[in-house]
């Protein structure tokens, strides 16, 4: 079938014109048809991790200042540590960028140093101190028992020896003689050694003394107690009463020693046995 011809400048009725079909290229020399553009959001700026660095500064002021104070160092090595190792976290996160507070952090760390060498420094001097109280203390132990030591050996001496006491007492026992009772005696076996024992007291300092337990003891060197001899011959006295300045008293007393007893005896006295503790004096017997 021949389709009419429509007249000149008309397009035939059924047909779609040329600039009407999508499919058809584009004509030479034609711009290409733009893509089309949607609006979009803009890409936020990551955000500063700045927390590190500023716990670090915080962290390292608190370890220097306990540091500084003594008695307190031992509480400054954990803050100060951690001081250090948020820092380091936060030089760290500085330098990739995502953080911006480098000085804090750098400050930080330094801070964290000198708490720790403040808290080893803390504790190297409580250490000496420590120790300079203890070798204090051993040492006054050590003097003290030496002085008491050396106070109780001079309380024993041998016969013929003086020993003075605090209240200015000069005491002096003489070797032992032996001793002969009467016929009227009382503590004295028959059989048993008596012995004279004789002390002398001299007061030696500026007031009167009272002598307040004038009576000696006397045992033998195994311990044994010899026992206070009495007869009726008068050669025995007894220490009582005050002892002026400058002057003396002297006390005779005999004792009993059993046939058994050893060659050596121990005499026990003080003025003031309440007060001042007792001096020894011993040696063989004759």
């Amino acid at each position: 079938m021949t389709v009419p011809t429509p007249p000149d400048g008309q397009q035939p009725v059924d047909r779609t014109p040329d600039d009407h079909n999508p499919w058809r290229p584009p004509p030479p020399g034609a711009p290409p048809a733009p893509w089309a553009t949607y609006p979009t959001a803009p890409i936020p700026a990551p955000q500063s991790r700045n927390g590190m660095g500023i716990t670090a500064l915080v962290l390292g002021i608190v370890g220097v200042v306990l540091g500084l104070l003594i008695i307190l160092f031992w509480l400054s090595w954990l803050p100060a540590l951690l001081a250090m190792i948020f820092g380091f976290v936060g030089l760290s996160q500085a330098r990739n960028g995502r953080a911006t507070n480098k000085g804090m952090a750098l400050a930080g760390v330094i801070l964290g140093g000198a708490g720790l060498l403040a808290a080893a420094g803390g504790a190297v001097l409580t250490i000496t101190a420590v120790k300079t109280v203890a070798d204090g203390a051993r040492a006054k132990v050590k003097e003290v028992k030496s002085s008491a030591s050396a106070a109780e050996k001079a309380r024993h001496l041998p016969f013929g020896e003086s020993y003075t006491f605090e209240n200015g007492l000069k005491v002096t026992v003489a070797e032992p003689k032996p001793y002969t009772p009467d016929d009227f005696v009382l503590g004295h076996a028959k059989g048993n050694k008596a012995v004279q024992v004789t002390v002398k007291v001299v007061n030696t300092g500026t007031a009167r003394v009272e002598v307040e337990t004038g009576l000696p003891e006397v045992s033998d060197a195994e311990g044994a107690s010899a026992e206070l001899l009495i007869d009726g011959s008068g050669r025995q006295k007894v220490i009582t009463g005050y002892v002026l300045p400058g002057k003396e008293a002297v006390g005779k007393y005999a004792f009993s020693l059993p046939p058994d007893a050893a060659d050596r005896i121990e005499v026990e006295f003080s003025p003031d046995a309440m007060r001042w503790k007792d001096a020894y004096w011993s040696g063989p017997t004759h």
